[in-house]
């Protein structure tokens, strides 16, 4: 008898840039199993990173399927509503039917990225015979949860998530590359939105206060790659749009402008920019894993672990930043010792512009 394809359930509930982060080792993993059913349970709002098995006939939501998509279901795991009515009635029910949901699917394995009380507790839903995570994961509690922990091995969490998956099915598995979807309306949305001019996409934002580079500084960027390179500027922003947006295009005078969009249309917009400049942010990672080339500036975290991968790129940092993972409001002061000049020759380096 033919043995039984693997069933796994990835747990890496977000964020943007850790959700990128684990695709390398299930790329991996689809490639070395290409039969295998592969779930993940998520936020809902970071879905459109994933490529999702689908009908290769149904282009009704404008979707392209590849023959083998890279997850064969996503699973929502709304947890910031969750956390917001935890002992509402909607948020029991939920649970209970996420728990349904994966018992009925019968996973042969759950392997933990994230390493939270809150994906252990997602992933102990689902009954598999392995559960798997860090022997050391972020949140200490998370371990009691697991019924294998595996040690860490890597610098850099991308090498560390494929050692992770690789340990549980005892096998070597290397960071993959990552097919990203391609949304067709949002391909033509981008395409009417920028042209076919070279652009810099910039990001301000991040997780945290301690990560966030200055909006100003990032507009004299701006303003600077517009005098010296002719190089236009678009400040990445939510669809309900972002103050710090708007103080980079406010710095910029008129070299930048705010451009909303949605994450299929984000994808499409990082696809076509000659050059992508912000912080340790999901944008970021984003651009790396579409191996566009990156202009990261880091304080608080560190780029040895957390830094774009497999893409060029420039990483800044002071060398008496501390890594913290502290949530604090205020920018971490190393950050703040980096000028507007580093970034802007990094920039141009990477453009392949002469200095001024």
């Amino acid at each position: 008898m033919p043995l039984k394809p693997l069933r796994i359930l990835i747990v890496r509930i977000g964020a943007m840039g850790d959700v990128l982060h684990a695709l390398p080792a299930v790329a991996a993993l689809r490639k070395a199993h290409p039969e295998a059913f592969i779930g993940w349970a998520l936020e809902p709002r970071w879905a459109d990173l994933l490529q999702i098995a689908g009908d290769p006939e149904d282009m009704s939501q404008g979707v392209r399927w590849q023959v083998k998509a890279l997850v064969d279901r996503w699973y929502a795991v709304p947890a910031s509503s969750w956390k917001r009515r935890p002992l509402a009635p909607s948020t029991l029910r939920d649970i209970l039917g996420l728990r349904k949901v994966f018992q009925a699917e019968r996973f042969d394995y759950c392997v933990d990225l994230q390493g939270a009380l809150k994906s252990a507790g997602i992933g102990w839903l689902a009954d598999a015979p392995v559960f798997a995570g860090y022997d050391q994961p972020r949140e200490n509690l998370a371990r009691r949860l697991y019924s294998r922990c595996i040690p860490a091995e890597g610098v850099h969490v991308v090498e560390q998530g494929a050692h992770l998956l690789g340990e549980v099915l005892g096998e070597e598995l290397r960071p993959a590359a990552i097919p990203l979807p391609m949304q067709e309306l949002a391909e033509r949305w981008a395409d009417e939105t920028v042209g076919s001019q070279p652009f810099c996409l910039i990001s301000p934002g991040g997780g945290w206060g301690a990560k966030l580079w200055p909006s100003e500084r990032f507009g004299q960027v701006a303003a600077q790659l517009s005098r010296v390179a002719g190089i236009e500027s678009i400040v990445n922003a939510s669809p309900a749009g972002s103050a710090l947006s708007e103080e980079v295009a406010a710095a910029s005078f008129d070299h930048a402008r705010v451009v909303p969009s949605s994450l299929s249309q984000l994808i499409a917009l990082t696809r076509r920019a000659a050059l992508v400049i912000g912080g340790d942010t999901g944008p970021v990672h984003l651009a790396a894993a579409l191996e566009r080339p990156v202009v990261a500036i880091f304080g608080p975290t560190d780029p040895a672990r957390n830094g774009p991968w497999n893409t060029r790129s420039r990483v800044l940092r002071d060398s008496t930043s501390v890594t913290s993972h502290k949530r604090v409001k205020r920018a971490e002061p190393g950050l703040l010792r980096i000028p507007v000049e580093d970034v802007t020759a990094a920039a141009l380096e990477l453009l392949g512009q002469p200095q001024p």
